[in-house]
């Protein structure tokens, strides 16, 4: 292998390895509590795991063509084109389940956003998700701070079905209540704006 080509292969073999770290921090944040300019970000898996596995197939057939040896140009280019033929279908794969998942979340549609009055740094936010044929599941979240420091709490989910929500809302300076078909909820906010777990009273 070339020196040029042994540094390609590695090139590409980095910048797969980036791809995925990037991805890997943005799913992170994406759970209760992480950072939300990171998830916007980074949580994209058709462009980043997309390219981290075309990346790795572009090196794999790099690497495999030049360990043949230079001295069998026809054999390189045929193992080139058996490795291209046995990875393309899992590029394809690859590809169509991260496109299938950004269109299902797609279906997600804001549906209030109400700002704490005495805390403009803290807002709640309902979306709806219409994906189902038979009803539609709501989503709240709490956001707090602003800008690179601004993070999402997850108040919880509910579906139309019998346990349907009926409001949300800050009912003390930190506290949110969260009513629905069968109880009311009560969340209580830590120094950070964590809502931990609720205290249920039935309806």
């Amino acid at each position: 292998m070339t020196v040029r080509r042994r540094w390609a292969v590695r090139g590409l073999r980095a910048g797969a390895l980036a791809a995925l770290l990037a991805y890997a921090a943005g799913r992170y944040a994406s759970r209760s509590g992480g950072l939300v300019e990171v998830e916007r970000l980074l949580d994209r898996p058709v462009l980043l795991l997309g390219a981290a596995v075309v990346l790795l197939v572009v090196s794999a057939v790099l690497g495999i063509g030049a360990r043949t040896g230079s001295g069998s140009g026809a054999r390189a280019g045929f193992v080139q084109i058996a490795v291209a033929v046995v990875l393309a279908p899992l590029v394809a794969a690859s590809a169509v389940g991260a496109v299938s998942s950004r269109l299902l979340d797609g279906g997600a549609r804001s549906v209030e956003r109400k700002v704490h009055p005495d805390h403009p740094e803290r807002v709640l936010t309902v979306t709806g998700d219409s994906s189902s044929i038979d009803s539609t599941s709501y989503r709240a979240e709490l956001l707090t701070g602003t800008g690179w420091s601004a993070r999402h709490w997850t108040i919880g989910s509910w579906d139309g079905g019998r346990d349907r929500l009926r409001a949300v809302e800050c009912s003390t300076a930190d506290r949110i209540t969260v009513t629905t078909a069968r109880e009311v909820l009560v969340f209580t906010l830590g120094p950070d704006g964590d809502p931990g777990r609720p205290a249920a009273t039935p309806r």
